[in-house]
């Protein structure tokens, strides 16, 4: 089987590896994402459609899509609902309206990839709704392949595999909450050559496997692997107590409402307490594939620099955003309330005259703006990129009206020097894929 693919979800961790290995394997590729135009420029060569599932809700809707398409691989699915991410939308709504679109206008080969722990009896919306999108699957007249995978790994990292690593990457100790789940990590390439084997004529057909890799490990001896991969000094697993990690749970799924899309969330951990191994399906052999165990994908891929890089910073970062967004926020706060005679006084001395208190005023409202808008999420690398450049305003008025403070043993204009920095840091740090 040839022809022409519609990959959905086609920039996310899985959907964009496996869009390249069905390009490799001679298909067109028809490539859809919400948003395209940074995808388009990573992969000029395929076909990007805007998909977004909240809006492609009928049959007319998905039809032009469908234009022309031999087979569908659907990739898409969200953790929890926040930020312009809605499960239902995602698992339900999406897929029906392209199950019967696919039916319309005779496109019958439907690979869907869910995940392993997707049952009613999972306790979240996430998992109910990726089952209510598989029996939406199931009950359609398509050739349809269910494919479930367990924890899939890869050089890259994102999302929950990039916290495993970030724990793992740890200084002195390696958190984590429980440490007993178990997994059966897939490597990405072996989950690959499996949907690329999954549209060759004769291919298995409506079935719903799981996708265990072949060697079990727990959550401890996971983040053991991963920091002797990146060649870091072992460290002792110190295993948090769910009353602790509460609130850190609560906060990310506060961010996740916001729009800060984090892994550290409470449907993440039910879903590993729930089953995020799998059971054995046989499709390895199945499908023709040769599945590797998580020490045998470690040994085969080593670590670069970047790799330690990514996932020493995972932390860093929104500490990062957190202090710079706080600085410029209290900053201003404290010069209109207790530091407002002390600031004017101080332009005051830069020359000012009758201009000390306007200047005050815009600048301290400026930063408290700045300050707030750091925190919106597409707006965060743009808004530490204008704090950088504000700053370097500030030095060169500050320069031209009182130079002396350059060496004033507070150091008032060379503390702030650091602080471009962390715009840069943040700024430079932005990209989520």
């Amino acid at each position: 089987m040839s022809g022409r693919v519609l990959v959905l979800g086609a920039n996310g961790f899985i959907g964009s590896h496996l869009a390249a290995a069905l390009s490799a394997d001679g298909w067109s590729v028809r490539a859809g994402a919400r948003r395209i135009a940074e995808p388009a420029r990573r992969a000029p060569d395929f076909d990007w459609v805007a998909t977004d599932f909240s809006r492609l809700t009928t049959t007319e809707a998905w039809a032009p899509l469908l234009a022309g398409v031999s087979a569908v691989v659907n990739c898409v699915g969200v953790l929890q609902d926040g930020g312009g991410d809605s499960t239902r939308a995602a698992h339900v709504d999406g897929p029906r309206a392209l199950i019967a679109a696919c039916e319309a206008v005779g496109v019958s080969r439907l690979i869907h990839i869910s995940a392993v722990g997707a049952d009613d009896a999972a306790g979240t919306d996430y998992a109910r709704t990726k089952a209510e999108t598989e029996r939406l699957v199931q009950a359609s007249s398509l050739d349809w392949l269910i494919l479930r995978p367990s924890l899939v790994v890869d050089r890259a990292a994102f999302g929950g595999t990039g916290l495993i690593r970030a724990l793992a990457a740890f200084p002195l100790i390696i958190p984590v909450v429980g440490g007993d789940q178990s997994f059966r990590p897939i490597p990405l390439g072996d989950l690959s050559a499996a949907v690329v084997a999954a549209l060759k004529l004769g291919a298995v057909s409506r079935e719903t496997l799981d996708m265990p890799g072949p060697e079990a490990v727990t959550m401890a001896q996971t983040v053991r692997l991963y920091r002797g991969w990146m060649g870091l000094r072992p460290a002792p697993v110190v295993r948090v107590p769910r009353a602790l990690a509460a609130p850190a749970l609560a906060v990310g799924d506060l961010l996740g409402r916001l729009g800060w899309s984090s892994p550290i969330r409470t449907t993440a951990i039910k879903q590993m307490d729930h089953d995020v191994s799998g059971h054995d399906s046989g499709w390895a052999e199945r499908l023709g594939v040769a599945s590797r165990g998580f020490s045998r994908f470690l040994a085969e891929t080593p670590a670069s620099v970047q790799d330690v890089w990514h996932a020493r910073l995972w932390f860093v970062r929104p500490v990062a955003i957190a202090t710079l967004g706080l600085f410029w926020l209290v900053t201003g706060l404290i010069s209109f309330g207790p530091g407002w005679n002390g600031a004017v006084a101080i332009l005051h001395e830069g020359g000012y005259g009758g201009w000390s208190g306007p200047v005050a005023w815009w600048g301290a409202l400026l930063d408290v703006v700045l300050g707030l808008a750091l925190f919106v999420r597409p707006w965060t690398a743009r808004v530490a990129v204008f704090m950088c450049l504000a700053t370097v305003g500030y030095l060169i008025a500050g320069t031209l009206s009182l130079p002396h403070y350059w060496i004033d043993p507070l150091g008032p204009w060379l503390k702030v020097l650091p602080m471009m920095a962390l715009c840069l840091f943040v700024a430079a740090t932005d990209a989520r894929r």
